[in-house]
């Protein structure tokens, strides 16, 4: 059983990306610059957005956090995201979700300048990903994918089960695990909360991504010998021998599946901090697009 490193392979990503930036700088030429738009003060997305900003500092780029209180209105912050689609110097920028109750998140991530959307959320990327056209992946399935790549999991012809179909991560995973890619050419099930004899479908998988939001659903019996597993799902589930008083824990029952599995994700370690290397890689992908 090979433990996916996600850790590991978002280090290695940003400092390809920090050589990118010192020649940038060595050739006296803009370096890429991130924004972020935080509405509220939601704990995990406060996590999110620093963790962010910090891996800007570290790999040279610029970095901008507009932090908005939670009464902030629906036109105050169509404002700002205007000003960021028109401001030159912002390459790209991503608006943390989920947003305060009040405010339409639709209309919030269409009102978002396709070019600079380096989460990969407006239907002009999500259409070019699905017909495989240059874009900006959104950046959980885009750091599965390079997990998948760079420790060669073979996927194509592959049974692939996708456990869950949201916009940000089940539906992108099972368009670009069909496709004609390195880690694709893959026949993909997407299963979800209505999907009857799930676990007859799991057993056959020969790699799961489980994304379905619900804490170590996944166990032992319901996965083959040999599978690949990969956990996006992140909870924090009460746990009072720990300091903190929770553990966190993923959509896998870590200790029933990694026996069976070839590979496995951690939770956490896993696909979190591909996340945050993919929009970085996003964001210097958007640059060389705005300096051509």
């Amino acid at each position: 059983m090979t433990i996916l490193d996600g850790k590991k392979v978002s280090n290695d990503i940003k400092e390809e990306i920090a050589v990118d930036v010192q020649s940038m700088i060595a050739n006296g030429e803009k370096v890429p610059h991130l924004a972020a738009i935080l509405v509220g003060t939601d704990g995990a997305s406060m996590t999110y957005v620093n963790a962010k900003v910090k891996a800007c500092e570290k790999i040279g780029f610029h970095s901008t956090l507009i932090d908005l209180p939670e009464e902030t209105t629906e036109e105050v912050l169509l404002e700002k995201i205007n000003e960021l689609n028109t401001n030159d110097d912002i390459d790209g920028f991503i608006v943390q979700l989920p947003l305060p109750k009040h405010i339409d998140e639709q209309k919030v991530l269409m009102a978002i300048d396709p070019d600079k959307d380096v989460d990969g959320f407006h239907p002009t990327n999500v259409g070019r990903m699905a017909l495989d056209l240059p874009t900006f992946l959104p950046a959980t399935p885009f750091g599965i994918m390079e997990l998948l790549e760079r420790y060669n999991v073979e996927t194509s012809g592959k049974n692939v089960v996708v456990m869950g179909r949201s916009h940000i991560v089940g539906r992108p995973m099972s368009i670009l695990m069909s496709q004609k890619r390195k880690a694709g050419d893959a026949t993909v099930t997407v299963v979800h909360s209505r999907t009857k004899n799930l676990a007859e479908i799991t057993r056959e998988a020969d790699i799961i991504v489980a994304a379905i939001g619900i804490s170590e659903y996944l166990t032992g019996d319901m996965v083959k010998d040999g599978v690949v597993v990969i956990d996006v799902g992140i909870t924090r589930v009460p746990d009072d021998t720990k300091k903190a008083g929770y553990r966190l824990a993923g959509d896998v029952d870590f200790a029933s599946v990694s026996p069976k599995a070839s590979f496995i994700t951690p939770v956490p370690g896993g696909v979190g901090p591909m996340t945050i290397a993919m929009l970085l890689k996003n964001t210097l992908l958007a640059r060389e697009r705005h300096n051509k």
